[in-house]
């Protein structure tokens, strides 16, 4: 298969449009020698990137962005770093020890962001005020039940809340029930990744609009992009999804595109009309529902729909399709905001497995990769970054070993089945969302 510039399209939408212009890293030119090639300058390259430069202070790294940073999912999430992830379908016992194996590398990665925001002094609103987790129907209050109990089995901290309380806090009545877990932080992703990457150690460059066309095995390995040969003795693979486009994890992930808006700022009465808090963040109980967040200067964020569209963002026309959804699920939830317009739509690409695994490990002799995060990329992708820039250093720790333990991925069909198949699983999610939508 032979990549061009174009099998790695963007646009210029998500949260990125509410940051200052700023100077990309030019794309590299001639051949380059590296100690050390990371692909991909989201969350879990910056994260590679970052360890690797302090584990090795002499030696030369090289990040490529086949985008802008920011442009890639890592810039496009709904901003949420959690610690307790959700797991679906109910409490097992039997699954009691992989549950906290994953919320460790979520705690991990949650604290390992944390410290960087505060060191480097990135402005990305981070806030870390625990993440709310709602029901609208009866569908979603199953999943209320199953999930409140697996938090009182694993004791996470939370705190249980009425459709009085939810509306004193959130402002919508729409809301049967609702757990506020403690633990967790909201943040503006691009921002987050802006700040990551224009504050890399000395030993790091970032090269961005710098797709990898080609990976050479070898040693060193060859990396080829228009206009530039890189040559590096270990090349970590931090491109999620994309990763099959360069041959690794073929038929073992695919994305997912998601759509949602954000409305102007709204006016302090506007505000005043949305509860207690200056803002939050809710996702909800039903795994089709609507992700939903008052930001810090004064938006509401709203995400409520997800499709396969061959790994791609949404057309223009497509997106304005969508953000009929995202209108409905708005004023559902704030009928007294039904007078605020929305002012930007985006799209943006969630890599996912057929199990809801990850992917963690040494591919080839001098090849590493991490990805796979089912929608928890930015505090997971955050330890997962951090872990395989010690793992290929040949460090052990507690953290790697619990990447190590990710479940074995499974093998996703062929071409046209493959999206046939993946138009129904992600199609799946919605059903019975009603409400939570």
């Amino acid at each position: 298969m032979t990549l061009s510039a174009a099998d790695f399209a963007t646009d210029a939408h998500g949260w990125a449009e509410f940051l200052p212009p700023r100077r990309p890293a030019p794309p590299p030119s001639g051949t380059l020698r590296a100690d050390w090639a990371v692909i991909g300058a989201g969350i879990t390259g910056l994260a590679a990137a970052r360890r690797l430069a302090e584990l090795n202070p002499d030696h030369r790294i090289l990040v490529l962005e086949a985008r802008l940073v920011g442009q890639g999912a890592s810039g496009r999430n709904s901003g949420y770093a959690v610690t307790a992830s959700h797991f679906a379908g109910g409490y097992r016992p039997d699954e009691a020890g992989n549950y906290r194996r994953v919320n460790r590398i979520n705690t991990a990665g949650l604290g390992i962001l944390r410290d960087q925001v505060e060191t480097l002094r990135i402005d990305c609103g981070w806030h870390e005020g625990g993440i709310y987790h709602t029901a609208a129907d009866a569908a979603s209050m199953r999943e209320y039940e199953a999930f409140a109990h697996y938090l009182n089995q694993l004791e996470i901290a939370h705190t249980p809340l009425s459709p009085e309380a939810l509306a004193s806090r959130l402002g919508t009545g729409l809301y049967r029930a609702g757990l506020h877990v403690h633990g967790g932080a909201l943040l503006q992703p691009a921002a987050l990744v802006r700040g990551l990457s224009d504050s890399l150690p000395s030993n790091v460059q970032l090269y961005e609009q710098s797709p990898v066309l080609r990976l050479e095995d070898g040693a060193p390995a060859v990396l080829h992009l228009k206009g530039a040969e890189i040559h590096a003795d270990h090349v970590v693979l931090a491109a999620n999804y994309e990763m099959g486009k360069l041959g690794f994890l073929h038929r073992y992930m695919l994305g997912s595109t998601l759509s949602g808006s954000f409305t102007r700022l709204l006016t302090p009465e506007e505000r005043a009309a949305l509860g207690s808090l200056p803002e939050w963040g809710v996702l909800s109980l039903h795994t089709g529902g609507a992700t939903v967040r008052l930001t810090a200067e004064g938006r509401i964020c709203i995400r409520n729909t997800a499709e396969y569209n061959g790994d791609a963002l949404l057309s223009p026309q497509q997106l304005a399709t969508r953000r009929a959804l995202h209108r409905d699920g708005f004023e559902r939830r704030f009928p007294q905001l039904a007078h605020v317009p929305f002012e930007y739509s985006w799209s943006g690409v969630e890599g996912l497995t057929r199990n809801g695994t990850n992917f963690f490990g040494r591919k080839r002799a001098n090849i590493y990769l991490a990805g796979g995060y089912n929608g928890s990329g930015v505090s997971r992708g955050t330890a997962f970054g951090t872990a395989i820039a010690e793992f290929a250093c040949g460090a052990d720790s507690d953290l790697i070993a619990d990447c190590l333990a990710s479940a074995p991925g499974q093998w996703l069909p062929p071409r046209p089945i493959l999206d046939i198949g993946a138009f129904f699983t992600v199609r799946k999610r919605f059903m019975g969302v009603g409400q939570d939508r």
